[in-house]
This record gives C-alpha cells, structure tokens and sequence, in this order.
C-alpha cells in the first residue's frame, strides 16, 4: 500500500538542474557578483510571483550590476546557462505517478512553461503549481493548499520533496511528509 494519496515536488534543485559550474564561470570572468544580485530576494521576488517578467527581471540584475555593457553581456550569458534533467529523479516520480498524482511545486518565472517544454516535461506532472501564476510562493502555506487541492488531497496525505529545508519546514507544518532533497538517496529511501 502506497503511504501517500500525492507526491508534491519542487523543480529546481529536485527534479532540474543547473549548469553551477558554469554560473561560477561568468562570475569569474566578468568580476560580477551574479548570483547574489540576481537573487536578492528584492530583485527575485516580483518575477516569481508573476509581478515582472523573466525579461523585466534581467534587466533589473544588469541596472544593480552598473547598466553598462559588461553588466549586460553577462547577464545575458546567465539566463542562458544550460539546464537537465535528473532522469534517476524522473524515473522515481514517474514510478510514484502509477499510483499517485504528481504535482510540481515550484517558484518559477514567466518563462516556466518554455523551459519544461523544452526539456520534454510538458507532459510529465498531472499538474505544475507555479508561483508566478497563482501569485504565490514557497513557503506561504497557499501555495501548498493549492497543490494539495489540485492533487485532490489532503495535506497529511502528501508527500513533500524541496532542496530547501525552509520550504519542506513550512509543508510538515501543514501536516505533510517532507523530504529534504540533498541527494536521489533521500528521495529513493521514501519512494523506492
């Protein structure tokens, strides 16, 4: 008997990854501080709940970077860093989804939809709950309520799967199983 009635996951950190290496690299060579200025959360909180664009959010990261053209050249090379999929951690929900409703979870931009095409999820999850379209972010409580509804389940039936130990903090406090993602192990050891 499967312990849960929905399995509830984040994207990014989870199920998508990032070339992090690569991020280092545009820092490096340009001498910019990239990732905290990109997500200082006064700069990444209005694209992920819906408020600007993932365009309009780039363009604030080149103003805070000095708005001159190397600012520019490499926020363009950031947004485009290359990203995958974790196709152990794929295989896992996809053997869960036999049973269960599989909803991403995610703070997300605009661009979300494009990018799951593009990495051939589109349709993958029974639902994605993106932050940028129900107003929403982890960890407001909403955004785990909406999952759940959309699931067709109770919070105390769903399993939770984030990276960040904050968000699956904020999910137990719901009355959900929460898994703190650090490796495919902590996922397979609930799942498997």
């Amino acid at each position: 008997m499967f312990p849960f009635d929905a399995v509830l996951t984040d994207f990014d950190g989870v199920l998508r990854h990032f070339d992090h290496a690569a991020q280092a690299d545009i820092e490096a060579r340009y001498g910019l501080p990239l990732m905290k200025t990109a997500f200082d959360p006064e700069l990444i909180l209005p694209p992920t709940l819906g408020h600007v664009t993932e365009a309009q959010w780039a363009e604030s990261i080149v103003a805070a970077l000095g708005g001159d053209e190397r600012a520019r050249q490499a926020v363009a090379e950031f947004i485009e860093i290359g990203f995958w999929v974790d196709e152990q951690v794929k295989g896992l929900l996809a053997r869960a989804q036999e049973r269960v409703p599989v909803i991403i979870v995610t703070n997300a931009m605009d661009t979300l939809e494009e990018h799951i095409d593009r990495l051939g999820l589109t349709y993958f999850a029974d639902d994605v709950v993106s932050s940028a379209r129900v107003g929403v972010a982890k960890p407001d409580p909403r955004i785990y309520r909406i999952a759940a509804e959309r699931a067709g389940a109770e919070p105390g039936r769903c399993l939770f799967v984030d990276d960040r130990l904050p968000n699956v903090e904020a999910a137990r406090a719901l009355g959900m199983t929460g898994i703190h993602y650090r490796t495919f192990q902590d996922l397979a050891d609930v799942l498997g």
